[in-house]
């Protein structure tokens, strides 16, 4: 039997998930991670992203984060997200279109905009769609 270690994803608005996994995987700001039973205690921030969770029995599932914190105790693995989405809740033409809107503001010369703001929702747009990508390859497989 796979050794498994509990898992919560949780925002700001409501916890997405809880329950056991044998695996998470996700994008640290240092690199990505694979977390398994008996990882040693961890703290990493988290950048905009899918993150991989394996469930008890090798179920495969996959969330976005728009960034936040991923904690590591002995038997516990906590994410704090900023925003995070179920694969069911996200929505990929809302996606494309922050994408597209974030480029143009970024492409504008004249006017004044506020490149960072942009720059961070084309970040996380980008990392919306990078998400529905891996989902769409994990169900094909």
């Amino acid at each position: 039997m796979t050794m498994t270690v509990h898992c919560d994803i949780v925002s700001a608005e409501a916890e997405i998930f809880s329950g056991l996994v044998e695996m998470v995987i996700a994008a640290g700001t240092e690199g990505d991670v694979g977390i398994a039973y008996g990882h040693a205690p961890l703290m990493t921030g988290l950048q905009p992203g899918p993150v991989r969770i394996i469930r008890q029995g090798g179920e495969e599932e996959i969330y976005y984060v728009s960034g936040g914190y991923l904690e590591v105790q002995p038997y516990h693995v906590t994410i704090l997200a900023d925003t995070a989405l179920r694969a069911d809740d996200m929505d990929e033409a809302a996606a494309l279109e922050a994408k597209k809107h974030a480029e143009q503001e970024l492409t504008n010369q004249s006017g004044e905009i506020d490149y960072s703001r942009a720059a961070v929702q084309l970040a996380e747009a980008s990392a919306q769609l990078r998400t529905l990508q891996a989902i769409r390859k994990n169900l094909g497989k």
